[in-house]
């Protein structure tokens, strides 16, 4: 019998959307005219001054270990940017920086899960969440995201799934998949609500928290001091600044827990690559010009998305307010979400992600991304179209 690991591995997940990646990968390389309306990185380049950074870092002799936490300087600048954007306080001492947004919920939830706990999530969300929770041995209770309400989650919703073996409860506002962003009232009540719990850690992923649309403002929970000492913060670079393969992300951890991730830094990473950090500095610190002007092009496409997936047949769609994705209903085509998908690719040679992907309440849906060219996109709608116009659900 070949060796195996421990059973945890067994209840390890996946992000199918590095699968679906795969595959039209492997179609373009056959010669189909793949649109990739499936992954979620931005299809810009890096900005060049923070390529600069980077390059310089380089010949200036940045080429050793760092201080697992990151380097002081980054820290500092990651401080600063979150208290001038939140109007609060933040010091540098409880900043981690980290090897992508992936392992701050890594940490967070090998933290806090553990057999005969309970860890809550948003669902449909990001599929690494429910993974970890299950490698922990921890029971995942999902938070429903619904349509109804435009893909925020309701406060009332969350506190009522809250009992005595719930250990953390993580919300992610802009959302991914389904592009809500939950308003104030709600985030308001959801920490009015977590006062009762005082001894129930929050991860809160903001990794979007730049990316929301028609004056829709972003309430992070970092503005509400009732809760600072027991919220994780996790951000990055990756959506913000295009910076998917660079590999790096931050945290902010409260004071009871930050000793805890930067042991877990030394056995596991070590530190962030030097170079990358000092790319990550000159982001925070330098011209914002790109950033603007990705978001502006992320609107134009999402407002033509928006329009054409309500205009395909048996589709309907919520208007995103952020992030880069839609997640139109498609439950009147008579289509599961996932052959969906999948007959999409195959023969549409469109790549898009199946709902269930994302949770057992992403069914009847598929998540579009619209980091894409506006040419492509109106190319993938298209076909799209065509594809149901001609082609009924199999039997």
């Amino acid at each position: 019998m070949p060796i195996q690991p421990i059973q945890g591995f067994s209840r390890i997940g996946e992000e199918n959307a590095f699968a679906v990646l795969a595959r039209a990968t492997q179609l373009a390389s056959q010669g189909k005219d793949i649109i990739n309306l499936g992954i979620g990185q931005p299809d810009f380049p890096t900005p060049q001054h923070i390529v600069d950074a980077a390059i310089k870092a380089l010949n200036d002799g940045h080429h050793g270990y760092t201080p697992a936490t990151g380097i002081q300087e980054l820290r500092e600048a990651v401080a600063d940017d979150l208290g001038t954007r939140y109007n609060t306080d933040v010091s540098s001492d409880h900043i981690m920086i980290m090897p992508g947004g992936k392992v701050t919920m890594f940490a967070a939830i090998l933290m806090m899960g553990e057999p005969g706990t309970e860890i809550l999530y948003p669902d449909p969300g990001f599929p690494i969440y429910r993974s970890m929770i299950e490698y922990t041995g921890a029971t995942p209770i999902p938070i429903p995201i619904r349509e109804e309400n435009d893909f925020a989650f309701s406060a009332k919703e969350t506190l009522g799934l809250i009992n005595e073996k719930t250990r953390l409860v993580i919300i992610n506002s802009p959302a991914n998949p389904c592009g809500g962003v939950t308003p104030k009232e709600e985030i308001d009540a959801l920490v009015k609500g977590l006062e009762a719990h005082p001894d129930l850690a929050i991860l809160s992923d903001e990794i979007y928290d730049q990316m929301t649309y028609d004056g829709t403002e972003h309430i992070s929970l970092l503005s509400y001091p009732s809760i600072r000492d027991r919220l994780i913060l996790l951000n990055g670079w990756s959506k913000t600044y295009a910076m998917t393969g660079w590999r790096l992300g931050y945290s902010l951890w409260p004071e009871a827990l930050f000793n805890s991730v930067r042991k877990l830094a030394v056995n596991a990473w070590s530190c962030v690559n030097a170079p990358a950090q000092f790319a990550a500095l000159a982001a925070l610190t330098g011209p914002q010009d790109a950033v603007a002007s990705m978001m502006q092009a992320f609107d134009e496409r999402r407002q033509f998305v928006f329009k054409e997936l309500n205009n395909l047949p048996d589709i309907s769609c919520v208007k995103p307010a952020g992030a880069f994705y839609a997640f139109p209903n498609i439950a009147q085509t008579g289509w599961m979400a996932k052959p969906l998908a999948s007959a999409l690719l195959e023969e549409a040679s469109v790549a898009t992600i199946g709902g269930p992907d994302f949770g057992v309440h992403g069914e009847g849906y598929i998540r579009i991304s619209y980091a894409n060219s506006l040419e492509n996109i109106e190319r993938a709608l298209q076909r799209i179209d065509d594809f149901l116009r001609t082609r009924k659900p199999d039997s």
